[in-house]
């Protein structure tokens, strides 16, 4: 309504009626009225008011309108159910007074911007709490201009999405499952938990771990500027909706600078996620003793923060940083128990990641400790040898070979493989390694030798942690040209003879050591100077992608090939490895002995 002050102006306001009982007088109580009233600075005619009533009234998307002064002066059916049917909009309130709770700061900040440049803000996420429920609205705000072109107010419209980001979390929570873990490898499993989060929860988010979770890295001083006792840190995951990441100090596998007094130590210390909706920059916080942090947060405009600790099997192993920046809505809670959950997951596969990693590492040093560390030839037979562990996940395996000299100026040329991977494949590869050598010694026939080693094994699978594994055992008589040989399983060697051709001898079958199925037969070949022959294990022959026979052409082939443009036989050995497995990931172990007739 209109009306008119002492001064002659005319004012739009609304105005509200309500009766009221006075106190007793000697006639009863009275009843009078509380009038009030509040100026409006758009003013929706009843003609108007009536036109939108049965236009958008009845819309299902919750819409309001608001005047200059941002104060609420017409709204729709939906806008008053939004909240389980309470009537919280009232004409003439301002955004604070319609919905308490809500994100206002931000919305009526949002709501000044349209008013004076005339832009709209569409979709702007906005939370607030209704009956014990957090609840997430989609904002879209639209200038509302006269004829004049004048801003006269803001049209609002919500929409609750609370289910449809409840559904997002919950497809987040299932791609957790699949992609976190994929890989045992601690930096990879980082990576994927950044990744996962951004944009879906995060528009940036970093993963650092303590050096220590981090086997295989150079270790790095304690950080000067810091405490006693902060561990250094490492940029293992890192993830941002920005091209370049341009919010990071720090690239992958960089030391991280962590400040003593930092929402990084506090969870650290506290083992609980730092939450902070609204990321307090300013002078006298932690940011003070990080300039350059501070520097990027302003640049970049971080404004809303979670940190949680990567926590598993009782051990802190990080942090995850979650932070916004193109997003405007500050995090929820339900976005800090998103996080949490996925931080869960994530920090469960680091630790398998980390343990895997400790052990395979355990096992290589015991593997490589049991290995030959330098391998003698002697006048008639130059010898070179190569070993790559395996890439896949089953660990290390027990891929061994030896070179013995016996009685006689013979040499003994031995290769084996152990079933299974990790420790108890490298344990088991030791100790036959040492029955080799120590039945060697008694000058046994290899038929012989792989009888007593097998019954050796098989008396020892009475254990839990026995294994099984196959072998190829040769002797070689430099003063007949005679080589005898004998296999338990194992494939047999590649002979190139000095013509270049390459065969692979039909050796009589055997079963692997351990079993105690079978016997072991003897195989006798003549061997010309300059024969040149290849052990192997089955990791250099076999793939996913190829079996046996193929693999044994390609080898036969590298090796005519490697022999005829390598001149040691160390080149050659290395040209053969480099030839087949290439930089590609191995998925077995691969151990290559390699003998030239000298004489």
């Amino acid at each position: 309504m209109e009306v008119r002050r002492r001064d002659g102006q005319v004012v739009i306001v609304r105005a509200d009626a309500a009766p009221i009982t006075l106190g007793d007088d000697t006639d009863g109580p009275r009843q009078s009225w509380l009038l009030s009233a509040i100026p409006v600075a758009l003013d929706l005619s009843t003609d108007t008011g009536a036109l939108l009533d049965s236009l958008i009234g009845s819309f299902p998307v919750a819409m309001a309108i608001w005047d200059r002064d941002l104060r609420c002066v017409w709204f729709n059916e939906a806008a008053e159910r939004l909240r389980d049917g309470y009537p919280y909009y009232r004409i003439g309130r301002s955004l604070t007074e319609v919905i308490p709770g809500v994100d206002n700061e931000g919305v009526q900040e949002a709501m000044r911007e349209v008013l004076a440049d005339g832009r709209p803000v569409i979709d702007r996420e906005a939370h607030w709490s209704y009956a014990g429920e957090e609840r997430v609205l989609s904002v879209s705000l639209l200038p509302l201009a006269g004829v004049d072109g004048r801003p006269l107010g803001v049209c609002s419209v919500a929409l609750d999405f609370s289910d449809s980001k409840a559904r997002d979390h919950l497809d987040l929570m299932r791609e957790a499952g699949v992609r976190l873990g994929s890989t045992l490898d601690v930096m990879s499993t980082a990576q994927e938990l950044a990744e996962l989060a951004v944009p879906v929860l995060a528009d940036y988010v970093t993963v650092d771990l303590p050096e220590a979770v981090l086997p295989g890295t150079e270790p790095l001083r304690r950080l000067a500027t810091t405490e006693a006792g902060i561990p250094a840190f490492r940029r293992a995951g890192m993830a941002s909706v920005r091209a370049g990441a341009p919010e990071s100090l720090w690239e992958r596998g960089d030391a991280v600078f962590v400040p003593p007094r930092s929402p990084f130590m506090e969870v650290l210390r506290s083992r609980r996620s730092h939450f902070e909706p609204v990321l307090d920059t300013s002078p006298g916080t932690w940011l003070d003793l990080d300039p350059d942090r501070s520097r990027v947060i302003h640049a970049t405009g971080m404004h809303s923060l979670i940190v949680v600790p990567l926590e598993a099997r009782g051990d802190v192993l990080g942090v995850a940083v979650f932070v916004r920046t193109s997003n405007p809505a500050p995090f929820s809670k339900d976005d800090l128990l998103v996080a949490e959950e996925l931080v869960t997951r994530a920090a469960l596969s680091l630790d398998n990641a980390r343990q895997y990693t400790r052990e395979r590492l355990t096992a290589l040093a015991l593997q490589r400790d049991l290995l030959p560390h330098h391998l003698s030839g002697s006048g008639a037979v130059e010898v070179a040898s190569r070993y790559l562990p395996s890439d896949a996940h089953e660990g290390v395996g027990g891929d061994w070979y030896d070179v013995i000299h016996l009685p006689g100026g013979r040499i003994a040329l031995v290769v084996g493989d152990v079933t299974g991977h990790g420790i108890n494949a490298a344990a088991t590869m030791g100790r036959m390694r040492t029955a080799v050598r120590a039945l060697a010694v008694l000058d046994l026939p290899p038929d012989e030798l792989l009888s007593h080693l097998d019954r050796l094994m098989t008396e020892d699978a009475l254990t839990p942690d026995a294994m099984g594994a196959t072998c190829l055992y040769a002797v070689y008589d430099p003063r007949t040209g005679r080589c005898t040989m004998a296999t338990a399983g194992h494939p047999p060697p590649a002979i190139m003879t000095p013509s270049g051709a390459v065969i692979f001898p039909s050796l009589p079958p055997g079963t692997p050591i351990g079993v105690g199925l079978g016997t072991f037969q003897s195989y006798d070949l003549h061997l010309p100077q300059g024969t040149l022959l290849a052990l192997y294990t089955d990791g250099l022959i076999e793939t996913r992608q190829a079996d046996l026979d193929a693999g044994m052409a390609r080898l036969a082939d590298t090796l005519a090939r490697a022999a005829s443009r390598s001149a040691t036989l160390d080149h050659v050995c290395a040209d053969v490895i480099g030839s087949i497995v290439g930089e590609a990931p191995s998925d077995d172990d691969i151990a290559l002995l390699m003998a030239r007739i000298l004489a």
